[in-house]
């Protein structure tokens, strides 16, 4: 019980490691092929399936439009039942975008609620909802990141 309550908060906690050193083969390694995100409490948009190659490349072209980021998790909640696991843990994540002075900011408060399942490879992320409790900040940069991110990914 023990060792697998490590490897599912390892996995957790590589999913924010993934994306603030943009270490993009460790974030596509936490989950499985398929998995199915609820950020409906951010972007009002429905939750879905979709392709892991898919959501990593998708992360990617948004998360190039940003100058630095940081998740921090804490207060790991784990429930497992066989092969499967639930994993609660508040968050914090700031966005930092330097395109002008004074640089701007925006950050979420939070928690992710995490199923996970036992794979031969170990435990994978399977479904991934975010819960916003509070923001700060200039949430408009968000958009403009995300177009900066193109831009930046289709210059040679």
């Amino acid at each position: 019980m023990h060792d697998d309550y490590l490897a599912i908060t390892d996995t957790v906690y590589c999913y924010a490691t993934g994306l603030d050193l943009r270490d993009w083969a460790l974030y596509r390694s936490i989950f499985t092929e398929e998995v199915a995100m609820d950020f409906s409490a951010w972007d009002q948009i429905p939750p879905y399936r979709i392709r892991a190659d898919d959501l990593t490349e998708n992360v990617r072209v948004y998360f190039a439009g940003l100058d630095a980021t940081q998740h921090s998790m804490t207060n790991p909640r784990v429930r497992i039942e066989g092969d499967k696991a639930r994993c609660i843990v508040y968050m914090q994540a700031e966005h930092f975008l330097e395109d002008q002075q004074p640089s701007r900011r925006f950050v979420i408060g939070g928690y992710y609620t995490d199923d996970l399942v036992r794979t031969a490879d170990g435990w994978k992320l399977c479904a991934v909802k975010l819960s916003v409790l509070w923001t700060r900040g200039d949430r408009g940069f968000m958009l403009d990141a995300a177009e900066r991110g193109r831009r930046r990914l289709q210059q040679p």
